[in-house]
């Protein structure tokens, strides 16, 4: 459901005015006035990003991958797939195939996509593109000169601690490790 249903449009805001406010290497934001459905106006900051892959990979041995590595923004070493930013024009499986090799020198015998979802859609239209990988063997990792990333294999009860302890806080990486839970179960195709 990429457009809005016929059912939907008394739910439409409708942009009047765009203003740049900030022009970065991996995000844009802009400060937008709308139309409300009731005809008022009001203001919406939005965070435009290009878009994003996350991989949840497993090994032959049935063990997952991950990589622990410092993030800024929170300040904290933080548990997550492999993941990266899709560059202009790329498409989101070659994007997840190089992340992968690059954070874990992994390769894939198959990948497939899961789904796609916005990260903080309130905000920003950040789309991330989950892949499931399969099979992954691992190489040497070649990650960028300013990243810094330690491969992690967890399996399933590995999994199911770091989700209950609370050691994933990074949304992807929750939403992949319990969509991957349900798949060893048997309960998702």
């Amino acid at each position: 459901m990429n457009h809005p249903q016929e059912t939907d449009q008394h739910l439409i805001e409708r942009t009047v005015e765009v203003k740049p406010i900030y022009h970065g290497r991996i995000i844009d934001l802009e400060e937008l006035t709308v139309e409300l459905p009731n005809g008022r106006r009001a203001g919406r900051e939005v965070i435009r990003h290009p878009g994003a892959v996350a991989v949840l990979a497993e090994l032959a041995d049935g063990r997952v991958l991950g990589v622990r590595q410092f993030r800024t923004a929170p300040g904290e070493v933080l548990l997550e797939i492999p993941a990266g930013k899709l560059e202009p024009g790329e498409d989101p499986l070659a994007c997840a195939q190089r992340e992968l090799a690059e954070e874990t020198g992994g390769e894939a015998a198959q990948v497939r996509h899961v789904g796609s979802f916005y990260t903080s859609p309130g905000f920003a239209d950040e789309r991330l593109h989950l892949f499931y990988a399969s099979s992954v063997t691992l190489g040497r990792a070649h990650p960028d000169d300013d990243e810094f990333v330690e491969t992690v294999c967890l399996n399933q009860d590995e999994v199911r601690e770091a989700l209950s302890s609370g050691d994933v806080r990074d949304a992807k990486t929750w939403i992949a490790f319990e969509w991957w839970l349900l798949l060893k179960a048997g309960a998702w195709a």
